[in-house]
């Protein structure tokens, strides 16, 4: 005789939510890749909001260096366009200072050195000099807003807590496909919600303290 399991409920891990489902929203679920994606009623979700990044020089630049045309973008990457801006010219190399796209200085690159904050690139020199001022941007797409479980190593943005799955979801390979999720306002059990494999305790405090920011409180032994 075969052993079937059964999935798990929703009142076996969501004990309170707002009254007519305002803790809930409609969340598209991503294609599987190469396969189905099969989630789970209790799955901490992440959400995807980055996409690649791109580089280019500003017009009018004087020197006539490069930057790396996609460079890599890493988990504390956000949404929309970096300023490189050249502060300190030199023969041969310079610095740059790197804003984010809140205008927050994130750090200084050096000509011929790869930068790795938010995002990985290399300034790389040319024949004319960077002059005071010659800048770059670097674009980092925004995602699309698509739900995932939560991935700790994803650079995507899906490496943060997004909301809880209410409901066993699974999008086909190459296909999306709508679910419903706990994004606000509710408390789960601890003992209820999924994680992804190997995630260490760490990780999930990180998590449950997103999913605290956005209302959701995980209670242990609820």
């Amino acid at each position: 005789m075969s052993v079937q399991t059964e999935s798990k409920r929703l009142g076996d891990w969501l004990k309170w939510e707002e009254e007519n489902q305002y803790s809930r929203d409609i969340v598209t679920v991503l294609a599987g890749s190469g396969a189905e994606r099969a989630l789970s009623s209790g799955m901490v979700l992440g959400r995807v909001i980055k996409g690649t990044a791109a580089g280019a020089a500003v017009a009018g630049n004087t020197g006539n260096g490069t930057i790396t045309a996609n460079p890599a973008v890493g988990q504390a990457a956000k949404p929309g366009i970096y300023q490189v801006v050249c502060i300190e010219p030199a023969a041969n190399g310079g610095r740059f200072s790197v804003e984010d796209p809140d205008g927050i200085l994130i750090g200084i690159a050096t000509v011929g050195v790869q930068f790795a904050t938010h995002l990985t690139f290399t300034v790389a020199d040319g024949a004319v000099d960077f002059v005071a001022g010659d800048a770059f941007t670097i674009t980092v797409a925004a995602g699309s807003g698509k739900v995932k479980q939560i991935d700790f190593a994803a650079t995507d943005g899906s490496s943060a807590a997004g909301g809880i799955l209410t409901e066993d979801t699974t999008a086909p390979d190459g296909t999306d496909r709508s679910g419903v999720a706990i994004v606000r306002n509710a408390i789960v059990s601890d003992n209820g919600i999924t994680w992804p494999a190997g995630a260490t305790q760490p990780q999930k405090d990180a998590a449950i303290a997103q999913l605290k920011a956005a209302g959701i409180l995980v209670r242990q032994g609820a």
